[in-house]
């Protein structure tokens, strides 16, 4: 583990981006770009894909599976990391992507396209826990704000260039096109990775078992939440999320009493500094999940196209992006500040969601302004907070646990998405979004959504308190 101490000089961008930094940083940005650009492709051509190989009734479960595979490889990903070390879990990462993209290609019929979204949702959760796992394997301290900046950056670029890709693909009825288009790059970045990363590192980790009860509920819960949100049906919705809490606190339960564990010891209890910043990380994730429901209330409620719903709801992905690249330069300085500082701002990004979006605007700029500031806000929030989220994180681990650690924040993170897009869901179900429909419904819709979703960062505020209480307060 590379062990410099935190230079006092300001670090730029120049740092990062020079010499082998900056083919590391290729590297470890590199693999999460796929990752990201891949989801909002496979999303794009999916009704193509229908289209031509059916399968309908299986839709939600292209989506459904590929979560569950990401959030077991985000989980599995320190295991791997100790048993192939740093160049061989991003190869065998690199190369699990490639296999699922290639069945996803190559796929006659809905079974098979499953299969190919499993295996590329498996690769896909390995090689973003494996960034920020790497992150701190191959770079200097000084410089982890910089390239976790640059990692969550890729979102928002993927936000952008997918859509249009996986557009483009699904005009020309080429959407297998649109799958094997990514193949050439993820020959070039396992090239990368071989000649590059080093093929062990110095972690002080310890060999455990592999936590299978604890794979077994954490799949059971991602299945059980993404199953209760595939019906609009408010009883079917919170017993999945019930059932998902449920083995969440049996998860818990588990981890206190093994030494094969998914994260480091002690993360289920707030009262430590690991436990608040996952909660902090997890509350900030649920505030973001209105966003699933943008697209449709622009078009609804704001007579927005199709496409151009979909780029302003990106406006979250965008403004994390400049929240981040902003906060990798304001670390040094004020660090401590922008904890505290990124979930006020996703509460009063949620606060104009409600004031402007349920109002029946129908193109007026009036409304349609302020609206895209909530959107940027809640995005720029989550980015400004983020980095100095992470590098806490590695601070506090306990040296033998440090990939689990890392590990463990894409886990959490991917886990709170998939728990909060369902929340959504059934929020909007009850509001009325499809009963009684229409423009009333929705929005009913947009105002509970808010309302409701505006509880996590109110209740991020409070654990970022804690989390600077329990780390000192430093930057």
């Amino acid at each position: 583990m590379t062990n410099e101490l935190t230079d006092p000089a300001p670090v730029g961008w120049s740092d990062l981006l020079s010499g082998r930094h900056g083919i590391y940083a290729l590297v470890l940005a590199g693999g999460v770009t796929l990752h990201a650009v891949n989801m909002y492709i496979a999303t794009t051509v999916m009704p193509s894909v229908i289209a031509d190989i059916g399968g309908l009734d299986f839709y939600a479960w292209a989506t459904t599976l590929f979560v569950v595979a990401s959030i077991l490889g985000a989980a599995l990903a320190a295991k791997l990391l100790k048993r192939a070390g740093p160049r061989g879990a991003y190869v065998i990462a690199a190369l699990l992507f490639g296999m699922g993209t290639l069945i996803c290609s190559l796929a006659v019929n809905m079974p098979v396209m499953l299969v190919g979204r499993s295996i590329q949702g498996l690769g896909g959760g390995f090689l973003y826990a494996l960034a920020y796992g790497l992150t701190r394997l191959v770079l200097p301290e000084r410089l982890w704000g910089r390239v976790i900046a640059l990692i969550s950056a890729m979102f928002g670029i993927a936000a952008l260039v997918g859509p249009a890709v996986g557009g483009v693909f699904a005009e020309y009825h080429a959407w297998r096109a649109a799958f094997w288009s990514l193949l050439p790059f993820v020959a070039a970045f396992t090239l990368i990775a071989l000649s590059t990363l080093p093929r062990s590192s110095s972690d002080r980790n310890e060999r455990a078992a592999l936590p299978l009860p604890q794979l077994v509920l954490l799949t059971g819960a991602v299945l059980a939440v993404s199953a209760g949100s595939l019906v609009e049906d408010i009883a079917w919705n919170a017993s999945g999320l019930g059932a998902a809490l449920a083995m969440i606190a049996l998860i818990a339960l588990v981890e206190g009493r093994t030494e094969a564990r998914l994260l480091p010891r002690n993360s289920f209890s707030i009262a430590t500094p690991l436990g608040a910043l996952y909660c902090t990380i997890a509350l900030l994730m649920l505030g973001m999940q209105p966003e699933i429901f943008v697209p449709y209330l622009l078009q609804v409620l704001h007579g927005q196209s199709p496409l151009r719903a979909g780029y302003l709801a990106a406006l979250m992905a965008i403004g994390w992006t400049i929240g981040s690249i902003l906060s990798s330069r304001w670390q040094q300085s004020a660090g401590a500040r922008l904890i505290l500082l990124g979930p006020v701002l996703v509460l009063t990004g949620l606060v104009i969601f409600a004031a402007f979006v349920p109002l029946h605007g129908q193109g007026d700029l009036a409304i349609l302004a302020p609206i895209c500031a909530g959107l940027l806000l809640v995005g720029f929030g989550i980015g400004i907070a983020w980095p100095g989220l992470v590098t806490r994180i590695y601070r506090s681990a306990p040296a033998t646990e440090q990939d689990l650690a890392a590990g463990g924040m894409t886990t959490v993170q991917l886990f709170a998405i998939a728990f909060g897009t369902a929340l959504a869901g059934m929020v909007a179900n009850i509001a009325g979004l499809a009963e009684p429909g229409g423009v009333a419904g929705a929005s009913s819709a947009a105002l509970w959504l808010a309302g409701i979703f505006a509880i996590a960062p109110m209740l991020a505020i409070a654990m970022a308190v804690r989390v600077l209480h329990l780390t000192g307060g430093r930057s």
